[in-house]
């Protein structure tokens, strides 16, 4: 009995390990948002879109301040769960969309995506909700996109909050080669569970794994098991191409309202690094370093490191990640 013991724990485990993948739509149908999720309509590149998002009220006492939360590429509104309880609570109004192209969102086939036109439809939104003062939170991609707002509309943006955003590099600058689309869509086609896993963990997560990251990964993955995969994974190829050409790089002192960096210091994100040579991939995506220069450019910035935290804080460690953040909001 002994003998067989560790075979037979091992044989109850493995059907725990390997749960079966969910199936979503394209827009995300069948997967719970954790706050109650509304659709803004609006035309755009001559054609009706819908935007997916939480305007989630204070359930503390209002300050009469407003967050907008934007999401990185792989993320979604609903992955903010833990920072928007965290801001309710402490009295703010939270806008959290998904951007077209992303999770609950529309996904036309024939969109020019750029970050131009997600801060535009970002500021469509925020007009239909009568908010006009915000503090931006951009995460990873969000980061870019949160740059690219605060820039076309400074006088609407009272704080920029970057939660380890990329962009911090200009990846085909240093050397990295471009993919073209059909590149990108085959590789996006591939997806699946196992990949995303292994993925958010060397890189989100600094190689730790918890039981309630999986929720993310069925997700993710659940969209590209669903009878819309093709259409999401058009999508993503679309906007990884607009990630690694629109580069914010060149544009941070330009920057005028207070701004935070919140850099995980185990972060190593760097879009296509897969594709560099060898010797050039191990310098990409060294966080504290980039976090330090990008933060030396920013007339008005702070810096704020987490030792031992990946590429998602606020979902690795939101306990600590919350109570800087809503410090920061104070400032």
């Amino acid at each position: 009995m002994t003998k067989w013991l560790p075979a037979l724990l091992m044989s109850v485990s493995l059907p725990l390990l390997a749960a079966p993948t969910p199936s979503y739509g394209p827009q995300l149908e069948g997967f719970e948002y954790p706050f109650p999720a509304q659709n803004f309509s609006f035309d755009s590149q001559g054609a009706q879109v819908q935007m997916g998002y939480m305007d989630v009220k204070p359930s503390g006492t209002p300050n009469g301040r407003s967050v907008v939360l934007l999401h990185g590429k792989n993320f979604c509104g609903a992955t903010w769960e833990g920072s928007i309880e965290a801001l309710t609570a402490a009295g703010y109004r939270v806008v959290a969309p998904d951007q077209i192209g992303f999770c609950r969102s529309s996904k036309p086939a024939d969109y020019t995506y750029s970050f131009e036109q997600l801060a535009q439809n970002t500021k469509a939104l925020l007009t239909h909700l009568g908010i006009d003062h915000v503090t931006v939170v951009g995460h990873s991609m969000g980061g870019m996109l949160a740059t690219r707002f605060a820039l076309m509309y400074p006088q609407q943006v009272d704080q920029l909050l970057l939660v380890n955003p990329i962009g911090l590099e200009d990846w085909k600058a240093k050397g990295v080669p471009d993919r073209s689309f059909d590149d990108w869509y085959a590789r996006e086609l591939k997806t699946s569970a196992e990949s995303i896993r292994k993925y958010q963990q060397s890189t989100y997560y600094a190689n730790e794994w918890r039981p309630e990251f999986d929720h993310w990964v069925d997700m993710q993955a659940g969209m590209f098991n669903g009878k819309g995969k093709e259409e999401v994974a058009r999508a993503s190829a679309q906007t990884y191409g607009m990630i690694f050409n629109q580069p914010v790089f060149y544009d941070f002192e330009k920057l005028k309202m207070p701004t935070v960096l919140f850099i995980g210091q185990k972060d190593n994100t760097a879009i296509a690094k897969d594709a560099a040579p060898e010797a050039l991939r191990k310098t990409l995506g060294n966080y504290p370093e980039l976090g330090k220069a990008v933060a030396r450019r920013i007339p008005s910035a702070t810096l704020i490191e987490f030792a031992g935290l990946g590429h998602a804080p606020q979902i690795q460690d939101p306990q600590q990640f919350n109570k800087v953040l809503l410090e920061s909001l104070k400032r």
